[in-house]
């Protein structure tokens, strides 16, 4: 069984760790031994623990996880070459892993945190030669998608990187709205979850906008909570949502 090195502990790489646990032996590498006896604990297998310091990277297979801003300092703390760097950092260019890791190899990677129920959308790109892996790797996790360019990357960031955060604000927002008019909270949590896990199978074969019209009946409920997300301009909100994401992460 391959080893994968996680270099850092943080929610993101317990996410793709969950998912990648029945395929790969995990090494995570990190600051802090509890912590990182907190993450074998959360991921429920042994794992192999490396304190930064005391790494040598030589020839391994790393996923990056560590924040964007920390990348020159944990750089400097460890020794050798990488096979490959596989970057989940958003941000984060090819360019700049290079520079401060010197691995034979990077691919920047953009997966959520629906990594840790295998249903991830991850996105990828840079060096060519890794693309098979990369796609192999990653779809232990869910979907992938190869892009041919940084700069789709950093969009697809905002897009599918940043999603759950903008589907989570818009799924409390529907149940709130149930509950306002006098359903049970339990209620209208439950409903919305069964919703959102119908509308996710529904969505991968229907134009979006083929789906709203087949549910949109003319002067019917749909048209008037519809005519309600338009007058509270919810599609230009998520499309400047989307925008502004992008933009931070070529800020980062």
């Amino acid at each position: 069984m391959k080893t994968i090195t996680f270099i850092g502990n943080g929610n993101m790489a317990l996410s793709i760790a969950k998912g990648l646990k029945n395929s790969y032996k995990i090494e995570v590498v990190g600051r802090d031994l509890k912590k990182l006896d907190n993450f074998e604990n959360e991921l429920g297998i042994k794992i192999e623990k490396v304190l930064m310091d005391e790494f040598n990277m030589d020839e391994k297979t790393l996923l990056l996880c560590v924040k964007p801003a920390n990348v020159e300092e944990v750089a400097a703390k460890m020794n050798g070459n990488a096979r490959v760097v596989y970057s989940v950092l958003a941000g984060t260019s090819i360019q700049k892993l290079k520079q401060h890791l010197n691995p034979h190899a990077a691919v920047r990677c953009m997966p959520n945190l629906c990594a840790s129920v295998g249903k991830s959308m991850t996105t990828l790109t840079g060096d060519e030669a890794f693309k098979d892996e990369a796609e192999v790797l990653l779809k232990t996790i869910g979907s992938t998608l190869w892009l041919g360019s940084e700069k789709e990357l950093d969009i697809a960031t905002a897009l599918a990187g940043s999603g759950p955060a903008y589907l989570a604000l818009i799924a409390e927002a529907l149940a709130d709205g149930a509950v306002k008019q006098g359903m049970k909270r339990s209620d209208a949590m439950t409903t919305m979850r069964g919703l959102f896990s119908g509308f996710g199978e529904i969505i991968k074969d229907i134009h979006p906008a083929l789906l709203k019209d087949a549910v949109m009946s003319p002067g019917g409920t749909t048209a008037a909570g519809y005519a309600a997300l338009e007058d509270g301009k919810v599609r230009s909100s998520c499309m400047n949502a989307v925008e502004k994401a992008y933009k931070r992460a070529t800020e980062l």
